[in-house]
């Protein structure tokens, strides 16, 4: 079996993860590793293939040899008596913006793996492989930002003279008593607090507002109607027809009597 999987990070970075055996056995979808097998790839491997799942109890080994890896291994079914044994070489290859993994293999197997057929068998081992590629790349990247973290550690180290960290200064306590005249003012500033602060008085509303609110509940203050400038203006009110009758009859009995004194003098003159 052939197959070719991408890494997207450079051919160095993917070389020294395939050299370290620990590294490796992260990136093997469904490896249980034994906690005693150390550097050693030991432990159990979880496959499914064709709807079901086979689980094998065995160990793997990796070697370099002219710039390609070799993976060797052989395992026993969990729960049976079924034997299987890998033989995987995998060249790395540097091409843009990544790194070509070339990988060639062979199975063989006893047990539960020959009830499927070729294809199936195959197609299990090709999306295996495409999981070890994802999960090499799911480790370059942890790499990267781990050595991203330490170089911006070290750049704010070295901002600092001598590597120290900067003298913090002690933060003022509660308890000391302050003066205001440690503090410096601005010409200006300090000539209108002077000049300013005294000579002016509250206005006479807010003087009044204070007064009448002083010695009553919150609850009155918040019912009491608005006073001073705030008050609220009475509507203007309208003329009723009995207030004009209370001024028009007397201006009409007088505007008789009028004219009938002035009717009678000038009778008596012809």
């Amino acid at each position: 079996m052939e197959h070719e999987v991408f890494v997207p990070y450079p051919v160095g970075a993917v070389r020294r993860v395939l050299s370290d055996p620990a590294r490796v056995a992260r990136c093997v979808p469904g490896l249980q590793q034994d906690a005693s097998a150390g550097a050693a790839l030991e432990g159990r491997l979880r496959l499914r293939i064709g709807g079901s799942t086979i689980t094998y109890r065995g160990s793997l080994r990796l070697t370099e040899r002219d710039g390609s890896y070799e993976v060797s291994g052989e395992g026993t079914e969990a729960r049976g008596n079924g034997k299987v044994t890998l033989a995987l070489s995998a060249h790395p290859q540097e091409m843009p913006g990544g790194t070509r993994l070339n990988c060639t293999g062979t199975v063989g197997a006893a047990g539960r793996l020959t009830e499927f057929d070729p294809k199936t068998v195959e197609s299990t081992a090709r999306r295996l492989l495409d999981r070890f590629a994802a999960a090499l790349a799911e480790e370059l990247s942890e790499e990267l930002s781990e050595e991203l973290s330490e170089e911006l550690r070290e750049e704010s180290g070295a901002d600092t003279p001598g590597g120290e960290p900067e003298e913090e200064l002690p933060a003022p306590s509660l308890d000391e008593d302050l003066s205001f005249e440690d503090v410096e003012l601005d010409g200006e500033i300090e000539g209108e607090l002077e000049g300013g602060l005294d000579d002016e008085e509250p206005p006479a509303e807010a003087a009044h507002a204070r007064r009448t609110m002083i010695g009553r509940s919150a609850e009155e203050v918040d019912h009491a109607p608005p006073r001073g400038r705030y008050a609220p203006v009475p509507a203007p009110e309208t003329a009723s027809g009995t207030a004009v009758l209370r001024w028009a009859a007397p201006a009409a009995a007088i505007a008789i009597a009028g004219a009938v004194v002035v009717g009678r003098a000038l009778r008596r003159r012809r």
